[in-house]
């Protein structure tokens, strides 16, 4: 099947109770529409609706699905609905929050709190990377926050990307997407089916050589923060593994930017998974962490109000 835009439901529809008003934005898997709830407080709702396995003309409400493409669809929406059905779980400032998921129209429905703002993605494309210090570190510091929760819960999210991360209007971030996570802190090697995002995706993702585990998406981490300097993701994994050409953070931008962060960068994209920080709350403190030594010349601490949110 040739991959197509699935339509929309219409302003007004009603499922379980929410009213939808319109749509959001709209993916390779799913559609994000903006509703609300019976007391009409708006929400979010996330429909599974992939492109490439199902068709839903304009006007229609179900998806028209081929028999070829059925099991894979029905595999997509159970994952789907796991996501549901795990993220109701976790309740943190930084990670989006669940509020309900259920089944109608032969798919799944995932309901959550409404937010304003942007993404990451978005905020470094209007300033063309160089983010400010004081913005790197306050955003991913609280980003590690919320991804220390999903730790904690034997979870991965195995796809952070800046299109991932939420910025509020105030600047506190929040974790989206978790399409790609996984039950199993350790959960072996990837499937052939693996979803990742090249540029973003640790070399463990590509093939079996190494073990998936919160260490992955430490290495999507620093390929984040390189980017939010960069304008651009670093070089992808698996193109590193045969050729490396990724300028370490350090030499880069090591006149601009506090020592601790761009070692924190560098330790995050180690190649070797043993030797990037294994623990979210552990990237969390080296990246809170400032001694004298931290201070090059020119000191980065007179930047932190020249280069802002």
């Amino acid at each position: 099947m040739t991959t197509q835009n699935n339509s929309a439901l219409p302003p007004g529809c009603e499922l379980e109770a929410y009213r939808f008003e319109r749509q959001l934005s709209a993916g390779g898997f799913s559609i994000v529409y903006l509703a609300h709830d019976p007391a009409g407080v708006p929400v979010a709702i996330k429909e599974y609706m992939p492109n490439a396995l199902a068709l839903r003309r304009e006007g229609e409400i179900t998806p028209n699905i081929p028999p070829e493409y059925q099991a894979d669809f029905n595999h997509g929406l159970k994952l789907f609905f796991e996501e549901g059905r795990m993220l109701t779980g976790l309740d943190h400032p930084n990670v989006v929050r669940v509020l309900n998921f259920f089944r109608a129209n032969e798919t799944v429905y995932l309901v959550m709190r409404y937010e304003t703002g942007q993404t990451l993605r978005d905020h470094i494309r209007q300033r063309r990377g160089r983010l400010g210090e004081a913005f790197m570190r306050t955003m991913f510091s609280g980003m590690l926050d919320g991804l220390g929760e999903v730790h904690g819960h034997g979870l991965l999210h195995l796809d952070i990307k800046p299109a991932n991360i939420w910025l509020r209007e105030d600047g506190n971030p929040v974790l989206l997407d978790f399409g790609a996570a996984r039950y199993a802190v350790d959960i072996g090697s990837p499937a052939p089916r693996a979803m990742y995002t090249p540029g973003y995706a640790a070399p463990e993702q590509y093939h079996g050589k190494f073990t998936l585990g919160p260490w992955t998406d430490i290495y999507a981490v620093g390929a984040c923060m390189y980017a939010a300097l960069a304008g651009s993701a670093p070089q992808a994994a698996d193109e590193r593994m045969a050729d490396d050409e990724v300028q370490p953070a350090r030499q880069r931008w090591g006149m601009e930017y506090s020592p601790r962060l761009l070692a924190t960068i560098d330790e995050c994209l180690r190649l070797e998974p043993q030797r990037r920080p294994q623990h979210a709350r552990a990237l969390q403190a080296s990246l809170n962490t400032d001694t004298a030594a931290d201070k090059p010349p020119g000191s980065w601490l007179s930047r932190l109000g020249l280069k802002g949110w």
